[in-house]
């Protein structure tokens, strides 16, 4: 099955407790299509400037990324500069975004591109996502999308002209009660559910996740990390696994969305574990394989049988 993101590349100077690194590889179509393609094929609609190096597009090729759709603009790459709290992995400070060619930004599919099964829309201007739903021959098996404040504050109403379009949201706990101007996550979840979309995944950072798919309401810890080394890019390694795993199975079953949660929390497990995509780069299939099951046995329990009860306090 073939899986069409849609999102920024960029390069990032970020500081964490742990270190800096200038001009690291980042954006959060990289991120996502990297994660992905662990599970599937995966093709990239982005654009950098002639600053992208040749280095930092092997990395994607070797990945087994498609890059036909990675445009090169006169001028330079997206750039962003974020500092981490030391003590708070949740708290960070943006010291510079520079858009350069984001700003010319507009994604062209191709004939190939039209027929995509699975479409991510990554964390772009809504005007753009909307832009690439037109351009689709036929409408994907499923279409999913993530945003940020931003668009959410400033551009609420073109976000909910492509949100009543899609399939699956992601959106992280704040963001959710920003969007929906409530503080709980179950309400709105299913004030988000009207506008459209069957399945809602929240975002909870170190606490784990929730998806609601319907009736159904499934939660998952985050995996036990003991050195997080950089936050960046762990959201979109997240839908990555999600994605590339519904995509690799063609299937859109409830226990498939349930497995690809799994997967996603693993996927985004590893992306705190380096800087950039560094993490990736080391890991084997066998790896990924593991951490779901340690994922698995961290939440399983023996349920009550049919008669049986917990137990009871007895009278004195």
């Amino acid at each position: 099955m073939t899986l069409l993101v849609v999102g920024s590349v960029a390069y990032d100077d970020v500081t964490t407790q742990s270190g800096r690194r200038m001009s690291a590889p980042g954006g959060s179509a990289f991120y996502f299509s990297i994660s992905s393609s662990y599970f599937t094929n995966t093709s990239l609609i982005g654009v950098v400037g002639t600053d992208y190096s040749d280095d930092d597009r092997s990395i994607l090729l070797k990945s087994g990324v498609n890059i036909d759709g990675l445009v090169t603009e006169k001028g330079k790459t997206f750039r962003w500069k974020g500092v981490y709290d030391d003590t708070n992995f949740n708290s960070r400070e943006t010291i510079d975004t520079q858009l350069n060619v984001l700003t010319k930004f507009n994604p062209k599919l191709n004939q190939i591109h039209k027929k995509s099964d699975f479409v991510f829309l990554a964390n772009i201007d809504p005007k753009l996502q909307k832009n690439v739903l037109s351009q689709l021959d036929v409408r994907p098996k499923l279409i999913a999308l993530d945003t940020m404040d931003f668009w959410i504050d400033d551009y609420k109403e073109e976000l909910e002209a492509v949100i009543e379009n899609v399939d699956v949201l992601f959106m992280d706990e704040n963001e959710i009660k920003s969007f929906t101007q409530t503080n709980n996550v179950i309400t709105a979840a299913k004030t988000v559910r009207k506008l459209g979309p069957k399945i809602i995944v929240v975002k909870k950072g170190g606490n784990g996740v929730i998806m609601f798919n319907q009736g159904d309401i499934f939660t998952v810890p985050a995996f036990p990390i003991e050195n997080v080394v950089d936050p960046t890019g762990a959201g979109d390694c997240f839908a990555g696994g999600f994605m590339g795993y519904v995509a690799g199975c063609n299937d859109l079953s409830p226990t498939t969305f349930r497995n690809a949660i799994i997967t996603a929390s693993v996927m985004g497990s590893f992306a705190v574990e380096g800087f950039s995509t560094e993490k990736f780069y080391g890991i084997t299939n066998n790896d990924i394989d593991d951490r779901f099951r340690g994922l698995s046995s961290i939440t399983s329990f023996e349920t009550l049988q049919n008669n049986e009860t917990l137990p009871r306090r007895t009278s004195s």
